[in-house]
């Protein structure tokens, strides 16, 4: 019964709108009837959210106002003959329509409307982006004082072709790079020490995330299970990022940097996927000797900040997504900072020279989240 009556309710509603089009007075008697009828509120809503193709007139009678004013009717004349409960209605109907006014965008062309789960956003738009940078995070490295200062420089010496082919491979890439950065420790400053972990940061992120591509596709193709690489690799990638977007926030490259990056990043991503699909093994031991050559990179630049040629970054507080990834201190400094990156680059080395010496079907030995690898 329910059923029918809105049933016909609506298609009075229908007729009452289209006289409501040729005449105005004919228009405000059909919103004066639908406000007085409960039953005819989903109907009402319909028109409320209807398209431009209304009339202005139309539109003007089925404004949001008047209809936010019929829950009003609805409560009966006791309640509307008290000023107190009054009051209170129009407040609650006015923040409604503040909050639904401030939503609306969400459901404009060209916007996305927001999924019921999901978290409401911050104000403050850098801000919320750091913080969503580090929520979605496959892991957060934390790590203690003694771990961190405990990191040195480590060197795998190669014993088979593979290996020794891999070692050359970075040997040569890294003192060509050296040559045509003009990269002299002696001439170091935060300056130059910037431009260089950017530029090597946006390569760093490559070979985690072709690895982990390439194994989820085989592991598609074959219908079976990876074994856990992939996590591995992704988290990788993804920890190398964060680096990239935590020094981002001392500078900002300019045009012909980022065009450098470009035609790098090209480069070397295609070398990559190609070579890890002829042989993964191999592109395992160049990743771990390249990151041998990270943590001598970042083992140098710490170096230059305790000798104070450094004299910017010696009190330098860390950037908040830094504070909030690594879990790093109020009152920590960049030395702080770029120990923790020298970790996470010993992690790096560890764990790819780890895959170098497994084969593709064994089962990742590193637990989720492992970030702390043996020193000695």
């Amino acid at each position: 019964m329910l059923r029918t009556a809105s049933a016909h309710a609506y298609r009075a509603l229908c007729r009452a709108s289209a006289e409501a089009v040729a005449s105005s007075a004919a228009c405000t008697h059909t919103c004066a009837l639908c406000v007085a009828q409960p039953a005819w509120s989903p109907a009402l809503a319909l028109l409320k959210n209807a398209p431009k193709a209304l009339t202005p007139r139309l539109q003007q009678t089925f404004s949001p106002t008047l209809i936010s004013g019929s829950c009003r009717w609805r409560t009966g004349l006791a309640q509307r003959d008290d000023p107190v409960e009054e009051t209170r209605l129009e407040d609650e109907h006015v923040g409604q329509g503040a909050a639904s006014t401030s939503d609306s965008k969400s459901f404009e062309k060209g916007h996305i409307a927001p999924e019921p789960g999901m978290q409401t956003t911050a104000a403050d738009g850098e801000q919320q982006q750091n913080e969503v940078d580090v929520e979605f995070s496959l892991m957060q490295p934390v790590y203690s004082s003694e771990y961190t200062e405990s990191v040195k420089p480590k060197h795998i010496v190669p014993e088979n072709f593979r290996q020794k082919l891999a070692n050359f491979a970075v040997y040569v890439a890294r003192h060509f790079f050296d040559g045509i950065t003009s990269y002299n420790l002696e001439s170091m400053n935060e300056r130059k020490w910037l431009r260089r972990i950017l530029f090597l940061e946006t390569v760093a992120g490559v070979p985690g995330m072709v690895g982990g591509m390439l194994r989820h596709m085989k592991s598609l193709r074959s219908m079976r299970r990876d074994n856990g690489w992939i996590h591995t690799l992704l988290e990788e990638a993804e920890n190398e990022r964060m680096h990239l977007l935590t020094f981002l926030q001392l500078r900002q490259p300019g045009f012909v940097f980022r065009g450098l990056v470009l035609l790098s990043q090209g480069i070397f991503f295609n070398a990559y996927f190609l070579a890890y699909v002829v042989s993964p093994k191999l592109c395992h031991s160049f990743v771990g000797y390249l990151e041998e050559e990270a943590v001598k990179t970042y083992t140098h630049c710490i170096s230059d900040l305790d000798k104070g040629r450094l004299p910017e970054w010696s009190t330098k507080q860390v950037p908040d997504i830094a504070r909030e990834y690594w879990k790093l201190g109020d009152k920590a400094t960049m030395r702080d900072l770029l120990l923790s990156v020298r970790a996470d680059e010993a992690c790096h080395s560890h764990v790819n020279h780890t895959f170098a010496e497994l084969n593709e079907e064994d089962k990742n030995p590193f637990a989720v989240g492992t970030h702390v690898v043996p020193t000695a």
